[in-house]
């Protein structure tokens, strides 16, 4: 269980950086988009605007971050029921919005702070679910589909 909840933690900060990350590529490439509008066609805006993703360092380590993190989720997936596993995906929302705060410099609200307590309160219950489940015993086998 511990070698699962530290490979978690680290699936989470890899996302947390590349979402920041990719917050930072998307403001540096909105403004471009939206000087475009009024002097490009929409097809060709947007066109421009993916080769903007393409070409531009921080969508890119972004990308790179969430493709590491889906990768560790796989992982994850392959070892754990997903009833476990998927839940507590939720708690990247805490390092995320602690990184939005102290990186990104975003104004996190009261409320907001609630909800992450209460995401950390509800992955608590689930890895609690997980310690508690009972691990079912083998079944006996059916003498009947031995004799045959």
């Amino acid at each position: 269980m511990t070698k699962i909840l530290i490979i978690l933690v680290i699936a989470f900060t890899f996302q947390a950086i590349g979402i920041v990350t990719l917050k930072q590529g998307l403001n540096e490439i909105g403004p471009r988009y939206t000087e475009r509008q009024s002097t490009t066609t929409l097809p060709a805006n947007l066109l421009r605007l993916v080769g903007d993703w393409f070409t531009n360092k921080n969508v890119l380590v972004g990308m790179l971050f969430e493709t590491i993190f889906f990768a560790q989720l796989q992982y994850l997936l392959g070892q754990r029921d997903v009833s476990f596993v998927w839940p507590l995906t939720s708690v990247s929302f805490v390092l995320t919005a602690l990184a939005a705060q102290f990186i990104l410099h975003e104004h996190v609200n009261p409320a907001r702070w609630a909800g992450v307590i209460f995401i950390i309160l509800g992955a608590g219950l689930i890895g609690y679910s997980e310690q508690a489940k009972a691990k079912a015993a083998p079944r006996p086998a059916d003498p009947k589909v031995d004799r045959q």
